[in-house]
């Protein structure tokens, strides 16, 4: 059904919408430790596999953006599916920290989230962590709310998560834009009636927003 009134509340991902392509910066980070990026691909391939969505509490990457596992624990699990390109096994102390060091801030979409704020429009976080520590520095001027996973115990696409991100905003479903870099993530906003961009790039996702809030933003 055809939106009869402009919404008035965005709601953003942080990797690889506020930040640069979350793909070439594993890959950049991969290549600066030496790592086989092929078994980093096939341990993701498994652990995002439909089989093991099936069995939430036992798949690593649900159970770290949810908070069930710490940080070291995660990074053992990760790092025992990895070796180098040598052969050599991957050190697993730090990892995560190392790997989102090579996450590149993407200005162009933060500067369009504080746009937005300034036209009134109520703004969210809504990202799914890995035990990872944010940039924060702005965000006070950038969100209105902010939804961390692990903070909260649950993760996209958990519809769950984004009734919650509403009810911090004091906000229907109906009211809200969700911007993420995944189709899965995106789908999910969907069913609960908000307007779902999937993000591929500045241009378009600014084009897309205007056209949804009609306000300049880009």
């Amino acid at each position: 059904m055809q939106r009869t009134t402009s919404p008035y509340a965005l709601l953003v991902d942080w990797g690889g919408v506020l930040t640069e392509r979350l793909d070439l910066a594993v890959r950049a980070w991969a290549e600066k430790e030496g790592i086989d990026f092929e078994h980093y691909r096939q341990a993701m391939r498994s652990w995002l596999s439909p089989e093991e969505q099936l069995e939430a509490e036992i798949n690593p990457i649900h159970a770290i953006e949810r908070g069930e596992i710490t940080v070291p624990d995660f990074e053992e699990k990760l790092a025992a599916q990895m070796q180098l390109l040598d052969g050599h096994p991957v050190q697993s102390e730090g990892l995560l920290a190392r790997m989102f060091g090579s996450f590149a801030t993407a200005h162009a979409m933060n500067a369009l989230v504080v746009r937005a704020r300034g036209h009134g429009i109520k703004t969210a976080l809504l990202s799914n962590s890995w035990g990872n520590t944010y940039p924060r520095d702005g965000w006070d001027d950038m969100f209105d709310t902010v939804v961390i996973s692990g903070e909260v115990g649950l993760r996209k696409p958990e519809p769950e998560i984004f009734k919650l991100t509403c009810e911090r905003l004091e906000v229907a479903a109906a009211d809200c834009v969700f911007v993420d870099d995944l189709e899965i993530n995106v789908t999910a906003a969907g069913e609960l009636g908000m307007a779902g961009v999937l993000h591929r790039g500045y241009d378009t996702t600014a084009a897309r927003l205007e056209e949804l809030f009609g306000v300049p933003l880009a």
